[in-house]
């Protein structure tokens, strides 16, 4: 007869471990919401991460994502996507998800709307 008394904390250690690498995997989730873009007066200014903003990079602000990472940006209304690097906080909006270079903004086509919905999904 086996002793599962022993194997118990074994056991629990496999179990949080697979239940941990399932949740890992399945944090991709899309958001959906408005995106604007950074006004040109930021340009030199220093963003959450240390970085040096600069309009003609291919970066963006979210609430809650690390720095670096990777997101692609997605209009669902023109299919037009761009992906960026997260390297700021914010926006500090209501209903705005994500703040974009103007680099990004232009790729997304949304220089004389200044705020689009999108779909931002994480990609690292």
């Amino acid at each position: 007869m086996v002793d599962f008394k022993r194997f118990t904390p074994l056991l629990c250690f496999i179990v949080l471990l697979l239940g941990g690498l399932n949740t890992a995997y399945a944090d991709d989730v899309t958001q959906k919401g408005k995106a604007s873009y950074y006004s040109d007066r930021f340009q030199g200014a220093t963003t959450a991460s240390g970085e040096t903003f600069n309009q003609q990079a291919l970066t963006a602000a979210h609430p809650s994502l690390p720095f670096g990472t990777k997101v692609l940006v997605t209009r669902p209304d023109t299919g037009q996507a761009v992906e960026v690097i997260i390297n700021d906080r914010g926006p500090y909006v209501q209903g705005r998800i994500i703040d974009l270079s103007k680099r990004a903004a232009r790729q997304l086509d949304m220089l004389k709307r200044g705020v689009a919905p999108v779909l931002v999904t994480q990609l690292n």
